[in-house]
């Protein structure tokens, strides 16, 4: 059997958990190791159950817990080069770094990882395309857009987690964000809003989906209702009902997905 639980996914954090019968790994640390901890004890799970952590990238919404997670539980971690060099300073004495190439595929225990290059304003993210027994989970949680590799790696997923972070019309109007700071999030290396997340949709969706996580939501520029809406009229035009759309939520776990 196979469990996937989204422990929660917001602009302030981002971690997901994936069990098979040999492997249990989180993808990204975005909460604090306490934080992390609750959410796994929510689930029946403990931390020192862990036997890995895969990073997307290097921001702080996906790392925050990584210094608990690896200098006091020793769980190693999988990034790629330049992720490890940009997050060494905050993980000061760890060693257990398991570094992946951009592009490859590796295994921990019985689960598949292939990795894909995401445009986003880091140094160099990283999308993930995971095979856990018969099923493949699609993680795409901070892109700018959606390149032809991004859409041809996970087109064939069972599960796709999708970022869907803001409202176009409430990003424009909102007063808190500088100008320059909703150039970087509308850019090609920014981040998907509601509408182009539901465009994407039209290109991913295939007989194999099941589940569709939106994730990523903004706070000040998006909510649930808005990001469920605007992808569910989308699944609706292209008549695929057989997709199930969930919003994520930052502040507590998904229900756990059981997959065969």
């Amino acid at each position: 059997m196979v469990r996937f639980t989204i422990l929660g996914s917001g602009s302030s954090g981002n971690c997901a958990y994936l069990e098979t019968d040999q492997a249990r790994i989180l993808i990204d640390a975005g909460f604090s190791g306490k934080q992390i901890a609750q959410r796994l004890e929510k689930i029946g799970r403990k931390i020192e159950d862990i036997n890995a952590v895969i990073l997307t990238h290097e921001h702080s919404d996906h790392t925050q817990g990584l210094n608990i997670l690896c200098n006091r539980h020793k769980i190693p971690l999988y990034c790629n080069r330049l992720t490890q060099e940009a997050i060494a300073g905050n993980l000061n004495g760890f060693t257990n770094y398991q570094i992946f190439s951009t592009g490859s595929t590796f295994m921990i225990r019985d689960i598949g990882i292939e990795t894909f290059s995401v445009p986003h304003d880091a140094y160099d993210p990283v999308g993930f395309a995971l095979t856990a027994g018969k099923s493949k989970i699609g993680f795409l949680t901070d892109l700018g857009y959606a390149t032809r590799l991004v859409i041809e790696r996970i087109r064939q997923s069972n599960v796709i987690v999708l970022e869907t972070n803001h409202d176009l019309k409430l990003l424009q109007n909102d007063t808190k964000r500088p100008w320059s700071v909703k150039q970087r999030i509308l850019s090609r290396h920014g981040h998907l809003s509601n509408e182009a997340a539901a465009e994407l949709t039209k290109e991913i969706v295939t007989d194999n989906l099941r589940q569709l996580y939106l994730g990523h939501l903004s706070r000040d520029c998006n909510s649930p209702e808005l990001a469920f809406q605007t992808v569910s009229t989308m699944l609706g035009t292209i008549g695929a009902m057989h997709v199930s759309a969930q919003v994520t939520s930052q502040d507590e776990p998904c229900s756990t997905l059981e997959l065969a």
